[in-house]
């Protein structure tokens, strides 16, 4: 049996809301029987950006993650929602707009907070997959169609295949600690919440500094290498998707012609909310290292 699934590449996802507003040009005023009731004009987004920002100063990485319902396999929802919450054949999930009237306890049963409360209604509502669309014989849903930078990857596969595909490309799903078996999966979920280390490289020559392209990095846990990387022509590096939790590394720089320079540095926080980390605050001891 296929079914669909929806791979959202974060690292694609720049912000433009063009998904946001695809789903509300569809469903603010509009009734699809069986499938949704109209959003309100003032109806909070059913695909929300949420935006993670890690480092500071050159070195700052901002992510944007569209969240929407997760369709899941074992939905929360549906939990007590006596029939009100439907789990169709291919994967999607739907509340039902005439048995959920009035249910608005059913915002609170989703742990991802993907459920929106209309007032005007008095409808729990979710973003429906675009079933409606799907039924009629569109491919992809509208987030897919208005994304233009490819962040959206809507297939219909068996169970088998979509496990295989995630295995083999590195996706993962929200919070998959809250359960229910998502079938919205992520790519490079890792810039939303992991940690990072990022510098510049230079070299000096003939008493000038200039970017060193082509610098290995290499990252040291306890000795080990954990990671690696290579300047680019500014000279900068970045070593991604390290563990969320501060650590202690060590960092080598090797070119030829240029002696090897060994560098300790944690993965604290940032200074700011979200545990990140960078050295930018220490650039001028990589510059200093990497001297000829």
């Amino acid at each position: 049996m296929k079914k669909w699934n929806l791979i959202v590449d974060v690292a694609q996802c720049n912000n433009c809301a063009n998904c946001t507003l695809a789903a509300l040009d569809e469903h603010v005023g509009n009734d699809f029987p069986g499938y949704a009731g109209p959003q309100a004009k003032d109806a909070q987004p059913l695909i929300e950006i949420r935006r993670h920002v890690r480092g500071a100063d050159e070195h700052m990485d901002m992510a944007y993650m569209p969240a929407m319902c997760n369709h899941c396999d074992q939905p929360h929802c549906a939990e007590g929602a006596e029939g009100a919450v439907v789990k169709r054949a291919d994967g999607i999930v739907l509340i039902d707009p005439f048995k959920a009237k009035g249910r608005r306890d059913l915002v609170d049963k989703c742990p991802h907070g993907a459920i929106q409360w209309n007032e005007e209604q008095q409808l729990p509502q979710i973003w429906i997959f675009d079933a409606h669309l799907l039924d009629a014989g569109w491919t992809e849903p509208r987030c897919q169609q208005a994304c233009p930078s490819g962040a959206y990857r809507a297939l219909k596969v068996s169970d088998e295949d979509m496990r295989a595909l995630a295995r083999d490309e590195g996706l993962q799903v929200s919070r998959p600690e809250l359960g229910g078996a998502p079938r919205v999966y992520y790519k490079n979920l890792h810039r939303m919440n992991r940690r990072y280390v990022a510098g510049s490289v230079v070299k000096r020559e003939d008493g000038t500094l200039d970017c060193l392209q082509g610098c290995h990095v290499t990252l040291l846990r306890d000795g080990t290498p954990v990671a690696q990387a290579t300047t680019d022509w500014f000279g900068d590096f970045k070593v991604d998707a390290l563990p969320d939790e501060p650590l202690s590394y060590t960092l080598v720089f090797e070119h030829p012609g240029f002696e090897t320079v060994r560098m300790a540095v944690r993965t604290d926080a940032a200074g700011n909310s979200v545990e990140v980390v960078t050295l930018a605050a220490r650039q001028q001891q990589v510059r200093e290292a990497c001297d000829a």
